[in-house]
């Protein structure tokens, strides 16, 4: 439902989707504490306030996508600084640091954040922050979180998480030391991949203060559209998350049983990261990745799949396959993927909540297919 004209909102309306640009003044000095839709709108307040509740944070801010939520809390950085950051992320977010901020003097190192010896021979003077996604994207590395955000605090850093592959269903970093929490609502938040979002949840009022100029002055802001839909599919999160997860779990033991697979990354599948990942979230998502054995063979299996997709994205109830070769990683440096396990015969997969037979179904005939056919040349992602 739309609301009625400007002049007529005097407070946030529940259940009414705010699509207002401006707001009016009672009286001169008066204000109903909205003033303008990029600095406040009630639709998006009401996103906001639902996931500082979930992650038990101080404040949430609603951004335009995930990448928007992450170059918002980089402007918390200046000239010369250094952060620390998990070595196979995402490659959306290696392209932002590397490609544009590296331009602004912040400087970062890619380390297994699963060895703190490691962190602390990667710390410099000039070091400000950490940004720790976990499980990691693609291979589902996970990092213990509470150890990192203590060594942050005894470092002076800011501890940033982009718990996308858990959401707080699973996970709440904020509660485990973070200083922040970041997601892209785009993926398990809205769920139905109809939506574009990003949400950052701050601790402590200092810290949400700053996050709030920052989001403000950069006004990648989201649209109360968009804030509407993300909440509708926050509705189901529960139910969609314990289903994702629970045809993952069967998929990885089916993967790694199948004779074209050479190995399966899942939470549980390191008997280490299984302890770490029991020990600091109640479940272990839905994601999964798992190489093939022959390289030649990726493009057969994909081009035989028939219920799951071929798509670039994840968290949706789709069950979506992707190639971060080519796709998703393909920003990064060939020698540095390589370096980091993310190769040409690796394959991320989006476990959706289809009946599990048929996902069973479709990866069996697919690779039972690709290893029989000729390989066929993929498109390089645009």
């Amino acid at each position: 439902m739309s609301c009625l004209p400007c002049n007529s909102l005097r407070a946030p309306c529940p259940g009414r989707i705010h699509r207002v640009r401006l707001y009016t003044h009672p009286a001169l000095g008066e204000s109903t504490g909205y003033d303008y839709t990029r600095t406040g709108n009630p639709t998006r307040q009401a996103l906001e306030e639902a996931i500082a509740d979930l992650e038990g944070g101080q404040r949430g801010f609603a951004c335009s996508s995930g990448m928007a939520a992450i170059q918002t809390i980089m402007g918390l950085f200046s000239q010369g600084d250094h952060l620390i950051v998990s070595l196979d992320l995402y490659g959306g977010t290696y392209r932002l640091f590397e490609e544009i901020l590296t331009r602004y003097g912040i400087t970062f190192s890619y380390v297994d954040l699963r060895d703190l010896e490691a962190i602390r021979n990667a710390s410099r003077p000039e070091t400000q922050g950490v940004f720790i996604e976990s499980p990691t994207n693609p291979l589902m590395r996970v990092t213990d979180i509470r150890a990192v955000c203590l060594l942050a605090q005894e470092k002076g850093w800011l501890a940033i998480v982009d718990s996308t592959f858990m959401t707080p269903w699973f996970q709440r970093p904020l509660e485990l030391g973070a200083d922040l929490v970041v997601h892209s609502g785009t993926k398990y938040l809205g769920g139905h991949n109809d939506v574009l979002a990003g949400l950052i949840v701050t601790r402590g009022e200092e810290l949400s203060e700053r996050v709030f100029t920052l989001h403000n002055s950069m006004g990648a802001v989201l649209s109360p559209q968009d804030s509407w839909l993300l909440m509708r599919g926050m509705k189901t999160l529960a139910l969609r998350m314990e289903k994702h997860q629970e045809n993952a779990i069967v998929l990885t033991q089916f993967l790694s049983g199948h004779p074209a697979v050479e190995s399966v990354f899942y939470p549980t599948t390191l008997a280490d990261d299984r302890q770490v990942q029991e020990s600091q979230a109640s479940g272990y998502g839905g994601m999964l990745s798992f190489r093939v054995k022959d390289p030649k063979w990726v493009p057969a299996f994909l081009s035989s799949l028939k219920l799951i997709s071929f798509a670039e994205s994840l968290g949706g109830v789709e069950s979506l396959l992707t190639y971060p070769w080519t796709q998703t990683h393909a920003d990064i440096p060939e020698h540095i993927r390589r370096q980091v396990g993310v190769c040409d015969k690796l394959l991320r997969l989006s476990v959706g909540i289809e009946n599990l037979d048929d996902l069973i179904d479709d990866l069996s005939q697919a690779l039972d297919e690709a290893r029989g056919c000729f390989p066929t040349t993929l498109r390089k992602r645009v």
